[in-house]
């Protein structure tokens, strides 16, 4: 009973208060949780390739980056867009980048992996900066947010506030619960023994470059998908989407949370999220609020420090230093 309740009704009751808080917050608060949300699956996007096989991209906000610019540009000017067959083109069109890019970044390893990352991730931003391309260093608008419709039927129109939260409420929970499968099949396998020891995978027979370019792409699919959403939820899109800071970003929400548990990307997104908003907040800091960076560089910092396993190892930590505190012999 208790690990049903831990597996299923548990996330069953995280789901509906998710979806009931609209209901209770104000528009701020649900826009809050919005972003959370977004954020959240493209943290999940980047566990799939740093926590479960190993490869630290720096590049990672390219595939963020282009389908939010790909659902844009796809979007009429003043109508709404068909989502019914504009998201699926839209992640192929990140997917596509990723197999090129992927097919090339996975021959280095290590430092060098993540450098050619950040140079491809570059090269796509600097394409939308610097060309006309999705209107240059202004970005461009999305006026109305898309909808899914059948002809003159609509199925989901996500210009309703509430519809939208629940769309992208959806989108986060199918992520976790593909990846958490992905992770349980022979594939998460082959990708768990590769983070472990690639040598002795390949040793075994496996082709360890299929395996990595293929996670490569998945992971840019999803991450593609926290760029569309993010499109529609602001109605606008700019290079800085696939900027290396945005990478970065979304790195250390894996880092901060821990490593290698899905439930640690979302952790570490709610904590970075909510860090930037308090510091950010005149009513906490008043003036200093200006300079939030630096309380906010030092607040991670701290965290990274105190915990090397990430928010989610937080509790074996505790555990761990309390068998040592009664094993020592001042406690006896």
């Amino acid at each position: 009973m208790h690990s049903s309740i831990r597996n299923f009704i548990l996330p069953l009751l995280l789901f509906v208060v998710t979806a009931l808080l609209p209901l209770v917050t104000s528009e701020y608060y649900t826009a809050l949780i919005v972003k959370i949300m977004i954020y959240s699956l493209f943290a999940l996007s980047l566990q799939l390739l740093v926590g479960c096989t190993g490869l630290i991209s720096l590049g990672h906000a390219a595939f963020f980056g282009i389908s939010a610019y790909a659902v844009t540009l796809l979007s009429p000017q003043y109508e709404s867009g068909n989502l019914l067959w504009m998201l699926p083109v839209s992640i192929g069109i990140a997917m596509v980048y990723a197999l090129i890019t992927g097919a090339l970044s996975l021959r280095t390893k290590g430092v060098y992996f993540i450098m050619v990352t950040l140079a491809f991730a570059q090269m796509a931003y600097y394409v939308f900066h610097d060309t006309k391309i999705g209107g240059g260093s202004d970005g461009i608008y999305l006026y109305v947010r898309p909808e899914f419709r059948i002809g003159d039927w609509v199925i989901l129109n996500l210009d309703n506030a509430y519809v939208f939260y629940m769309f992208v409420l959806v989108c986060l929970t199918l992520t976790w619960v593909f990846l958490a499968m992905l992770m349980r099949s022979r594939f998460g396998a082959a990708l768990t023994g590769i983070l472990v020891n690639e040598q002795r995978m390949r040793a075994a027979g496996f082709s360890t470059f299929g395996y990595k370019l293929t996670a490569y792409i998945i992971a840019s699919g999803l991450g593609g998908l926290a760029g569309i959403l993010y499109a529609a939820k602001d109605g606008y899109v700019n290079p800085e989407l696939m900027n290396w800071e945005q990478s970065g970003l979304v790195l250390l929400m894996v880092i901060l949370g821990g490593m290698g548990r899905l439930s640690g990307a979302v952790i570490g997104t709610i904590t970075l999220i909510l860090l930037q908003e308090i510091f950010q907040s005149q009513a906490l800091f008043g003036e200093f609020a200006v300079h939030w960076h630096l309380t906010f560089g030092l607040a991670i910092i701290i965290l990274v420090a105190l915990m090397p396993k990430g928010l989610i190892g937080l509790p074996e930590q505790l555990r761990a230093r309390r068998r040592s505190s009664a094993g020592s012999p001042a406690a006896h």
